[in-house]
């Protein structure tokens, strides 16, 4: 579609994520300078519509960027107060001590938070200082200048039809250039993963590494609530099938996040993810806290587990990646946004010189020397073993040898492990489904667990129908040639929203279905699918689910 001709803006920075880095970003470029002109793109219906996170906030970012955020009114108001580790059994469970864990891992004087909330009231103080925020607006491609640098996006495109062609109330959307280009799309983005491609910026790193995270929100009976109580599980119901585990906090309102993560380095085809999680609501502890209760959201989420040793390079002509774009995760305190906030904070005082400096399109080296000798990069680098131990050794091991590496790194700044790598893509992990016993997992109880469609619904999710398919597939054939022989089609299972089935009718061989209504955009599929054959991209603008206060 060369011959379409679009209207174009010139910023001094433009921004694509809403998310806690980009919004960073966008305030610290303001600070240092009201006059620089800044732009922010969110492809959600609103600011927080697509954030879902734990979240244990580490107030470290927020601190750095905005010192008074109490007195301001920041929706952070629930400290924890009490931080328990358990390992379950099947029947019941073991409480893992505080004391032997290394002082990373306490939760005390962190705060149990609404990422999403957070995230719109820090829109509230970029706009006031004068940031202009866009939301419904994805970003579609991106725009490259002269000299193969990234000068802009594509932003705003609407109305095409589902074969892809332009409808009659098609509009083709804005360029928005600027000097700098910030990505900060979360997990596994369709601009990031171009740029990471394009520039080659993940040579010499190891893979980056995922989690399949999912959460609900739950009202519960107030004599069993515990605000500002934080709880951790790993074991039942994985065991040794996965890595991974639950979480428990306890916020204002009578209210809990229920969530569950499960690493996607998974072997076994026939692992259901969704179905672990609606498991682990049925172990008596969990049981007992959630009964006479009442599910009110649920949503899920892709999470960059990787860490120190998989994070691509940062820059490239242009532009720059921040937060989870790049994968700033720190896995076994399982926080991240910290990071993300400061990534953004870093990215815009890098831009801020070199604008000030008179330069534009070129490589912003000192955002990527502050990422890996500063804050981020310490706060990485002494937990890097934990998942590649976990990985490789499991639960049992991980804690032992991870809890020892934690200690030598805080106390001595180095590891008797040295680095060690993760080696397979979580695609390339998947078994071949001859080699696994199918998993036989209980039906849904409709009151403590639900089916994945009854489920959605509590996302708010929606995708206007008549658009193109968002989810791509670079071979029509392979789902049911390939995958599904080999591997019986994964897809229908790690998928948390139902978006992939396999449909046999008597008499027909067996089709594969896309139902991308349904996608709440985990990227689960770009990540886990064995033959790399889907490519998550971005829908028509303000579609999507649209989460309440997850």
């Amino acid at each position: 579609m060369s011959d379409i001709h679009r209207e174009e803006m010139e910023y001094d920075v433009v921004i694509v994520g809403g998310g806690p880095a980009g919004l960073s970003a966008a305030i610290r470029l303001k600070q240092l300078d009201p006059n620089l002109t800044v732009v922010l793109l969110e492809k959600g219906s609103e600011v927080g519509a697509h954030i879902l996170s734990g979240a244990v906030l580490d107030t470290s970012g927020l601190d750095a960027l905005i010192p008074d955020w109490q007195a301001r009114g920041a929706p952070i108001t629930t400290e924890v107060v009490t931080d328990n580790f358990y390992i379950l059994g099947q029947a019941g469970q073991m409480r893992i001590p505080n004391w032997p864990m290394p002082p990373l891992m306490d939760n005390h004087g962190k705060y149990i938070v609404s990422m999403a909330n957070v995230c719109r009231w820090l829109a509230t103080q970029a706009e006031a200082l004068g940031v202009e925020i866009f939301p419904g607006m994805a970003c579609s491609e991106l725009v490259y200048g002269a000299k193969g640098e990234v000068r802009g996006v594509v932003a705003g495109e609407f109305g095409r039809n589902p074969d892809g062609t332009p409808g009659p109330s098609y509009e083709p959307g804005m360029v928005l250039a600027g000097k700098y280009v910030f990505l900060a799309e979360g997990v596994r983005g369709s601009l990031s993963k171009e740029v990471i491609a394009r520039f080659d910026l993940s040579r010499g790193k190891e893979p980056q590494k995922f989690g399949l995270g999912m959460k609900e929100i739950w009202e519960i009976d107030p004599a069993k609530h515990r605000q500002g109580t934080v709880t951790h599980t790993m074991g039942w119901p994985l065991g040794r099938n996965a890595g991974g585990g639950g979480f428990i906090y306890h916020i204002e309102n009578n209210q809990v996040y229920v969530g569950f993560v499960v690493h996607l380095n998974y072997e076994n085809p026939h692992l259901y993810p969704y179905m672990e999680f609606q498991r682990f609501k049925h172990h008596p502890m969990v049981a007992e806290l959630l009964k006479g209760g009442k599910r009110v959201a649920y949503g899920a989420r892709a999470i960059s587990e990787g860490g120190y040793q998989s994070m691509p390079k940062m820059v490239a002509p242009g532009v720059a990646l921040l937060g989870c774009s790049v994968g700033m995760v720190n896995v076994p305190r399982i926080k991240g946004n910290h990071n993300a906030m400061l990534s953004g904070k870093a990215a815009a005082e890098a831009a801020f010189a070199a604008i000030a400096a008179g330069r534009r399109g070129d490589e912003l080296a000192d955002y990527e020397v502050e990422v890996r000798t500063g804050a981020i990069g310490k706060d990485l680098k002494r937990v890097r073993n934990v998942k590649p131990m976990w990985s490789k050794w499991g639960l049992v091991a991980s804690l032992a040898f991870g809890g020892l590496d934690m200690w030598t790194n805080s106390l001595f700044g180095l590891s008797l492990f040295g680095t060690l790598g993760h080696g397979k893509t979580d695609a390339e992990a998947t078994g071949k489904a001859k080699d696994f016993k199918p998993i036989d997992y209980p039906k849904p109880d409709g009151v403590l667990s639900f089916d994945r469609l009854t489920n959605v619904a509590f996302s708010f999710t929606n995708h206007d129908e008549a658009q193109p398919p968002h989810l791509k597939l670079k071979d029509p054939s392979i789902p049911i040639a390939v995958n599904l022989p080999q591997f019986a089609e994964p897809a229908q299972r790690y998928c948390p929203a139902g978006v992939y089935e396999v449909i046999a009718e008597e008499g027909k061989p067996p089709r594969f279905q896309i139902n991308f209504q349904n996608c709440v955009h985990c990227k689960t599929c770009d990540i886990k699918d064995p033959s790399q054959n889907i490519t998550w991209t971005t829908p028509q603008g303000g579609g999507g689910p649209n989460y309440p206060n997850m």
